[in-house]
């Protein structure tokens, strides 16, 4: 009978083997997933290796890079990936090369992205402008809250924009004294940000407001007129008006955690129905596109939905075609 060592020994030659593969082809986020398995270090190990190195990093934005739902590109971000060769006792520039191999990939690939829609690339860039605007607010991106059921409504315009939108949030603290709620709004490519107005419906009022032209994203703090406690609920609705964009060809939602139900429905105009629409779903910005399911566009009202029950790590949306 063989012993545990024996397994273990075992275990790590196919962690080895794993890591050699991916280190030469990629991509980058399958290459730092690996090492740090590899090296059996949990992400808050990691983080504070890389701050006695001088590199402050989040544990969140570590998962993420991991996941492949964002990739770092800021000056600090790439040192600590050039941080972490070290510490993971990787090749010198290895991870680094993956990451110049995955902007030239985006590069020779951009002349197929349609206009309207959105390049892994550009998805990448909205992620990294996320944090910055985040941090203008004070406010990390988890933001102490749980979400436990989460509504949009979209509204397509008759020029088949998409004029804007309205969400009702069931939240839970998780820590005690949250008294806010960072709002995300990630408009249609040309679209204007600083054109959008934020609208607090109920029980919430409007706070500051930050935008990023060139990314099309617009932050919103939408206040509470409580501190919640941990372990409190709360419920609250609050709308963007959008209307900056051309045509409209699809809406998504990312989570970068597990959560509760969430429902998204499209409403459109009369005078612009699309011929068919289907819902999607991806792993992360760089995945493929799967679980695709054509949706019935309902006469009377017309609009479309889908509801995930429960929420998974990702993206989840809905697209259509108009011609």
């Amino acid at each position: 009978m063989p012993h545990a060592t024996q397994h273990a020994d075992a275990a790590e030659d196919v962690a080895a083997g794993e890591l050699d593969t991916v280190l030469r082809g990629g991509p980058f986020h399958a290459a730092l997933r690996a090492a740090i398995a590899a090296r059996g270090l949990p992400l808050q190990r990691v983080q504070h290796h890389l701050s006695r190195h001088g590199v402050k990093v989040g544990v969140t934005s570590l998962s993420y890079w991991q996941q492949g739902a964002r990739r770092p590109q800021r000056p600090e971000s790439l040192r600590a990936v050039r941080a972490l060769e070290e510490i993971l006792r990787l090749p010198d520039e290895s991870l680094i090369r993956l990451l110049e191999d995955t902007d030239a990939q985006d590069r020779s690939a951009a002349a197929d992205v349609p206009p309207a829609g959105r390049s892994y690339r550009s998805l990448l860039k909205a992620s990294d402008v996320l944090e910055q605007l985040h941090a203008e607010l004070e406010c990390p991106i988890d933001g102490g809250l749980h979400t436990l059921g989460h509504h949009e409504r979209v509204r397509i315009g008759a020029r088949r924009e998409l004029l804007g939108r309205e969400s009702q949030h069931i939240v839970r603290a998780h820590r005690e004294g949250v008294d806010r709620f960072v709002a995300v709004h990630h408009g249609d490519p040309g679209c204007a940000p600083e054109r959008m107005t934020v609208h607090a419906l109920e029980n919430c009022r409007a706070g500051r407001v930050r935008h990023h032209h060139d990314t099309g994203v617009l932050v919103a703090e939408l206040l509470f007129d409580t501190r919640l406690r941990a372990g409190d609920t709360f419920l609250f609705r609050y709308a963007v008006e959008d209307g900056t964009a051309d045509v409209s060809r699809e809406y998504v939602r990312g989570f970068g955690a597990a959560g509760g139900q969430y429902a998204l429905q499209i409403h459109f105009d009369e005078q612009a129905l699309p011929v068919r629409c289907h819902r999607f779903t991806q792993h992360s910005a760089a995945a493929p596109r799967g679980g695709r399911q054509e949706l019935p566009l309902s006469g009377r009202h017309r609009s479309v939905h889908l509801v995930e029950p429960r929420v998974r790590s990702g993206l989840v949306g809905i697209g259509w075609d108009w011609e």
